[in-house]
């Protein structure tokens, strides 16, 4: 699964020009709200990646997937994640995957291991620095009438060498040059894009001990991701 992850590019300018998002597409309050995050939870804002018309568009939206036609978000942070065996199937997910998919941008993601009490965090990330594109779907609802609040969920796949010694799930990292037909494919051509839907390389993570402050979703500063030795 992934239930915490990272993003802490410090600029969002600079995060779109890295995505392949035009800057001056970027709504003003967004520009505002924008801020490197290192320790992102279920229910918070974040940021997809979608397509309007021909162009990549970064927009907030908040993790945990609400279905167009629910009466309240109860089931929000049980939709945090959806497994790429079943979102062509489950009602919840099958019709964001074959209309409204979107790239997650992250630049790291969180598992523990340890013993109930003494969780330790692991952050797996690039080694080169660079972004991770989860694959992700994105509803609509309105909490209120004629108020729409966008939500997103990622989608995970089985766990590669790496993640499979601590969880046998991992979320779906697109690799760049697949992410427009991601974005683009047509739902007739479902099984070319469930065909994504793979573990990451084995190659392309590394990982390392962090602060037991992840632990707690309201510590989210750089010094969560400081290395800790082995005890």
């Amino acid at each position: 699964m992934c239930g915490r992850f990272t993003l802490s590019r410090q600029e969002a300018e600079a995060l779109a020009v890295e995505l392949g998002v035009p800057v001056d597409s970027l709504p003003v309050q967004s520009l505002k709200e924008y801020r490197p995050r290192y320790n992102i939870a279920p229910t918070d804002q974040h940021w997809i990646v979608r397509m309007k018309y021909e162009d990549r568009e970064l927009l907030p939206a908040t993790w945990g997937l609400v279905n167009s036609w629910a009466k309240d978000k109860k089931r929000a942070t049980s939709q945090i994640n959806a497994r790429a065996e079943t979102i062509a199937d489950r009602p919840a997910f099958r019709d964001a995957f074959q209309q409204r998919r979107c790239v997650v941008p992250a630049d790291g993601f969180f598992e523990w291991t340890g013993p109930a009490g003494a969780r330790q965090p692991l952050w797996y990330y690039r080694p080169d620095g660079g972004l991770l594109l989860f694959a992700g779907l994105y509803e609509s609802w309105q909490p209120e009438p004629g108020q729409w609040e966008r939500t997103f969920t990622i989608i995970t796949t089985e766990a590669n060498a790496i993640v499979r010694e601590v969880h046998d799930r991992m979320p779906v990292i697109l690799p760049e040059e697949r992410i427009n037909d991601w974005l683009f494919g047509q739902q007739e051509n479902s099984e070319a894009l469930r065909a994504m839907l793979v573990p990451a390389p084995d190659e392309l993570l590394t990982v390392r001990r962090v602060s037991p402050r992840v632990n707690s979703a309201r510590e989210d500063d750089p010094g969560v991701l400081e290395e800790v030795a082995v005890s």
